[in-house]
């Protein structure tokens, strides 16, 4: 069982409880359909449980959890068909949303784009899915800020709120970094040309792509 060390500082201690308990949920050390516990969560993290109360309510807010009235709050469990809709409307706003952003690309965006390319491919070569994670969460919202749709950048982060949890494991196999950050490539090209028929192309088939590679990923369990 990993450990995880007291927190002394009071000030901003829920956050980090979150941050935590996310890397915990992330590691697979709580399963899809496991009941958060508050009273065995405060002894381990050696905090009260008012702490732990308030990190599980920051949890909740990322889709990473899910209250259940009068059972207690259990980690998110979405079912293969509801995943499989859920990617088919991301690929839809995200192929959108490439297209407005090919018209707004600057010399800084570009810089920015590079380097999140970059970042990818050092941790795809370290085999650390935790960091490719963070980074291709960043990669998909400059996308999303470029666009300049405000709702479509509400439907956008709604929907991966739904799929944290299974994204983030999609990564653990082989290979599935070094192919999602190719496709990254492709759509950053399209971009940066300003190709607005190319960037939502290629968007909509990376999110198609990634569904593949979650069902395949779903086989083998």
């Amino acid at each position: 069982m990993t450990t995880v060390p007291p927190i002394a500082t009071a000030e901003g201690l829920p956050r980090s409880i979150a941050e935590q308990l996310k890397q915990l949920i992330y590691a697979g050390e709580f399963k899809a359909g496991d009941r958060l516990n508050e009273a065995a969560l405060a002894v381990r993290m050696g905090t009260s449980r008012g702490p732990i109360r308030e990190a599980i309510r920051i949890l909740t807010g990322t889709g990473l959890v899910t209250p259940v009235v009068n059972r207690g709050v259990f980690v998110r469990q979405v079912s293969i068909r509801e995943m499989l809709e859920i990617y088919e409307l991301r690929a839809l706003v995200f192929g959108f949303a490439a297209a407005r952003a090919a018209e707004n690309v600057t010399d800084a965006h570009r810089e920015r784009f590079e380097a999140l390319l970059e970042g990818m491919d050092q941790a795809a070569q370290a085999g650390d899915s935790g960091q490719y994670y963070e980074l291709n969460v960043q990669f998909h919202a400059l996308v999303l800020e470029l666009a300049a749709h405000e709702r479509a950048h509400q439907l956008y982060d709604s929907y991966v709120k739904e799929l944290h949890l299974y994204r983030r494991q999609n990564f653990n196999a082989p290979g599935n970094m070094r192919r999602s950050n190719v496709e990254h490539r492709r759509i950053y090209e399209a971009l940066s040309k300003g190709n607005a028929a190319k960037a939502k192309q290629y968007a909509e088939e990376h999110i198609q792509a990634g569904r593949q590679r979650l069902l395949a990923l779903a086989d083998e369990k």
